[in-house]
């Protein structure tokens, strides 16, 4: 069964991948053309090509961040695990604050709202890259590899913009896919924002990606419904927030997040925009090619029409993976109870571990002369490494230090997504 994360990450690839430029025209009465593409392109579209949606016309990236600087909110809906979104997103910014400098702010959709006081000290240089990793939790709260953000959060660093968590907690996400809002407890509904489950287009294109699930899609449908309005409505109330607090008053923002949550506007848009009417603009991308060695992973759904364009600008770009290929030792573990190191309890065949010698019950305590006391030192140690590179994994064996040369290879253990 697809969890509800993975259902909203293919969704917006989705959402992306099945706009084209052709334009089918609708068969309802009195619509003339396409409204989500009323003026079509006369050529296919290529990688690099900026669209304005509304009027159909090929401009640069500059004039697209000319006309999107003057907005008081931009919204760039991103697919996660491709760097040229994320790349999409950096220009953006750096366009905002080169337009509006020192009045720019970032908001996130990768970050909750109790993850705030870290983030303001990653802004403020108080942390490096590995203490922000572990304070935040990354790798437990998001799980993305940092490298898709790491160019994004690194410029905000640098220019001191701060950067607004926008998401609800976790735990509130599981209470609402799981229940219904009458049936939360009072610790959970003072918790919600203001939900407005009511959108017609929202319930269309859930409904459509769980279309011939029968009954059970049905429920898992409502819930799914549920998690993506308190996902925006608490996206778009901690935005309003900033925007209308003392720090954020005289400020821009910049707002990052999945495709769904932006396309079309009935996600964060506009639910900012019942809050707080100001101006705002939305960019999307499109995938129009495969660059990289995975396969992109897609479910076969007819999505709905809807009555708007998808984005006031569509930037076209190849899907691409990411420029080094990473490595994994090939361990599963769990930290020791007496907090000595980390304890193998699998080793994946034909992995690096395998390879170096490592064994089921191996006490891992340091790699390259680097404390292991948890899953973050590990996992943050062996994305240093690259294809080639080798190491010195210290581990205790029933009692007998030793010291295991590790050589990285991309391995059998990429298939079993194992640190």
């Amino acid at each position: 069964m697809l969890s509800i994360a993975r259902l909203a990450q293919y969704a917006a690839v989705l959402s992306l991948l099945t706009m084209t430029a052709c334009s089918t025209p609708r068969t309802g009465k009195h619509v003339l053309g396409n409204p989500e593409n009323p003026y079509p392109l006369q050529k296919a579209p290529e990688i690099g090509d900026v669209i304005h949606l509304p009027t159909g016309t090929l401009v640069t990236p500059q004039q697209m961040f000319d006309v999107v600087t003057d907005a008081r909110v931009v919204y760039v809906g991103e697919t996660h695990d491709n760097p040229a979104a994320h790349r999409l997103e950096l220009d953006t910014l750096k366009a905002m604050e080169q337009r509006h400098p020192g009045k720019v702010a970032l908001g996130m959709e990768m970050f909750v709202r109790s993850q705030q006081p870290v983030l303001d000290r990653w802004v403020a240089g108080e942390l490096d890259e590995k203490a922000f990793l572990k304070a935040s939790r990354w790798y437990d709260n998001w799980k993305m590899d940092f490298a898709y953000y790491r160019d994004l959060l690194l410029y905000a660093k640098e220019k001191r913009i701060p950067v607004i968590a926008l998401n609800a907690e976790k735990e509130l996400v599981q209470a609402v896919r799981s229940k219904s809002l009458d049936e939360l407890t009072p610790e959970q509904k003072a918790q919600l924002p203001q939900m407005d489950l009511s959108d017609p287009y929202q319930r269309a294109q859930t409904e459509s990606i769980f279309s011939g699930h029968g009954s059970h899609g049905k429920l898992a449908a409502e819930g799914f419904i549920r998690v993506q309005t308190l996902w925006d409505e608490t996206m778009a109330e901690s935005a309003v927030r900033y925007l209308t607090s003392p720090e954020g008053k005289e400020r821009s923002l910049l707002v990052v997040a999945g495709g769904t949550h932006v396309s079309y506007g009935f996600g964060i848009p506009r639910r900012v925009f019942r809050r707080l009417p100001t101006s705002y603009a939305t960019i999307g991308g499109r995938e129009l090619a495969v660059q990289r060695a995975e396969k992109p992973e897609t479910m076969d759904v007819e999505l709905p029409d809807y009555p708007s364009v998808a984005f006031d600008f569509l930037v076209n770009y190849a899907y691409e993976g990411l420029p080094e290929p990473g490595v994994l030792l090939g361990v599963m573990f769990e930290p020791d109870p007496k907090g000595r190191g980390l304890v193998v309890n699998t080793v994946v065949p034909d992995s690096n571990a395998a390879r170096a010698g490592v064994q089921t019950g191996d006490l891992l305590l340091a790699l390259d002369n680097d404390p292991l006391k948890d899953s973050l030192d590990l996992i943050y140690g062996v994305k240093q490494k690259h294809v080639g590179d080798k190491s010195t994994l210290k581990l205790e064996r029933k009692g007998e230090v030793l010291n295991l040369e590790v050589v990285f290879k991309i391995g059998e253990a990429h298939k079993h997504g194992t640190p």
